[in-house]
């Protein structure tokens, strides 16, 4: 076996496999020379459907088996709580990490009591007020894209602005789906830089402004697939409206960040932590 052998990598969950991708793939973030090849089953059911699921895993690799001449062995990331799947699934001749199986133990011999061993409560509607929190959000998120809406704009804990495609869709999606924030997000353009200020609608919520700025280069690549060969998408425009965007910012005291090199994730967890918003 070589060291770039591709590797089958598996997030397994009777859940969503939300959680068991965004674990596994940070976990493997700390690996970047390896090459896998990932799959993710969500909705396991019964202990059953996890032994089929095994014996197609244990089926994937070389004729010598795991660890043989071929393929190496496959790698299981599980957030299984049934405990009659993670039975099944520690069964596998696959390497398996089971992100949750020793912390619900050790959370049952702190509470003193056994774990309900009901899936999908993380990111389904077992809490029914966050649940409907978090779709209120989304619901939000979107009326309020791109400045298409200044209705409401008081109820907004945060409005994200920006020059075109710097990503502020992405983030403000991204922080009502996974926590619950009303987000609203508007566009800086040509009118602004010109006038040295906020859009007018703004001017009210200047404390509830976040900025995200980015790199020229990485602008005008990024507008270059929207409108190729562009004035739009041209190095000097980008240049141009980043550095009157972060004029704007530092003018009116309203944080930001560069986006250019960021996640989404990131970006949201940086915005979350200087605004103080915590659901």
């Amino acid at each position: 076996m070589t060291g770039t052998a591709r590797r089958r990598v598996y997030f397994l969950s009777d859940g969503t496999g939300i959680t068991a991708e965004t674990l596994g793939n940070t976990l493997l973030t700390q690996f970047p020379d390896q090459d896998v090849e990932r799959t993710t089953i969500p909705f396991i059911a019964s202990a059953d459907q996890a032994r089929e699921i095994v014996a197609g895993i244990d089926g994937t690799d070389s004729p010598d088996g795991p660890g043989g001449e071929g393929e190496p062995v496959p790698l299981i990331f599980s957030t299984a709580v049934s405990p009659g799947i993670r039975d099944v699934l520690a069964g596998s001749r696959a390497h398996l990490v089971d992100l949750l199986g020793t912390h619900i133990g050790q959370l049952e011999q702190a509470f003193g009591k056994a774990a309900s061993g009901e899936p999908g409560r993380a990111h389904g509607v077992g809490n029914a007020a966050r649940y409907q929190s978090r779709m209120t959000a989304v619901e939000y998120a979107f009326e309020h894209d791109d400045g298409q809406s200044i209705r409401a704009l008081e109820l907004a804990e945060l409005i994200l602005i920006a020059p075109s495609r710097c990503g502020k869709t992405p983030t403000t999606m991204y922080l009502a789906l996974q926590h619950g924030i009303l987000a609203a997000n508007f566009p800086l353009v040509e009118e602004d830089f010109q006038r040295g200020r906020l859009p007018a609608p703004l001017e009210p919520f200047i404390a509830k402004c976040f900025g995200l700025t980015s790199n020229a280069l990485r602008l005008s690549q990024i507008r270059n697939e929207r409108r190729p060969e562009s004035e739009y998408a041209s190095l000097r425009q980008c240049g141009y409206e980043l550095r009157s965007a972060q004029e704007m910012y530092v003018a009116n005291g309203i944080p930001f960040v560069n986006s250019a090199s960021m996640s989404v994730e990131e970006i949201s967890a940086t915005i979350l932590q200087r605004m103080r918003l915590h659901h």
